[in-house]
């Protein structure tokens, strides 16, 4: 199935259509996602969860530009990843799409200051407009006077903060978020959730997670339940 570009629906951030993905193992392949039909609307707080191997992560790198699908259609802020270019697919990734991951993924030589900024310091904004963004949130993230501090002098939920502060830092159309929890503590957990919904609910911006953690599920406006690579539930609550 193919979307033609005057279909494109400007109003979703994401959207899979047909989606397969199937991966080689040796002499194997693996069928990640079977035909799968997904959008992703501005604004939403979205929860992918199912058992591992279900395919939560495989559609989080396929919306990220980190993986190519087999076949279908891959759409990203009215974008069809397909069609671009290595570069094209690069730049979008870099301004428009925001990475939280399980193990952090912060550069251990670069203070929180410095990996939170990095992102427009690639994009070329002057330093005096990055100053301004990324010190103001690395306060909207609790982080306020530890912008010198590096990972390692930092606690998980802490580097987790940054590395909200920087997917968000670029203003991207979705924030994609893998386990972000994962490694936490429920107090700490808690707290980054908080900020997330806050970012979600006050700034409009679109989350979608994978997880396993009933603590995700809980504030999502909307599940989606993949199994076997496909949806097998998708409500709102």
């Amino acid at each position: 199935m193919s979307i033609a570009a005057h279909q494109i629906d400007p109003s979703l951030d994401a959207q899979l259509v047909d989606v397969y993905k199937v991966y080689q193992q040796g002499n194997l392949e693996v069928q990640a996602l079977r035909g799968l039909d997904l959008k992703i609307a501005e604004g939403e707080f979205t929860a992918l969860y199912g058992p591992s191997g279900s395919g939560k992560t495989t559609v989080l790198n396929l919306i990220g530009g980190l993986d190519d699908a087999t076949s279908g259609q891959v759409i990203v802020d009215g974008e069809d990843l397909g069609q671009l270019s290595a570069r094209a697919l690069s730049e979008l990734r870099r301004d428009r799409i925001g990475f939280v991951f399980q193990a952090y993924n912060l550069l251990p030589v670069l203070t929180a200051y410095e990996n939170a900024e990095l992102v427009l310091a690639v994009q070329g904004v002057p330093e005096r407009q990055r100053r301004e963004k990324v010190m103001g949130l690395l306060r909207e993230v609790g982080l306020d006077g530890m912008e010198h501090r590096r990972p390692a002098e930092l606690s998980g939920g802490q580097q987790q903060r940054v590395a909200i502060a920087r997917a968000i830092a670029s203003d991207p159309a979705i924030v994609l978020a893998d386990e972000p929890t994962a490694n936490l503590d429920s107090e700490t957990a808690s707290g980054l959730l908080d900020i997330m919904q806050r970012l979600n609910q006050d700034h409009g911006v679109t989350f979608l997670f994978s997880t396993h953690d009933p603590r995700v599920m809980e504030r999502a406006t909307r599940l989606v339940q993949l199994v076997d690579g496909q949806v097998a539930d998708d409500h709102y609550q």
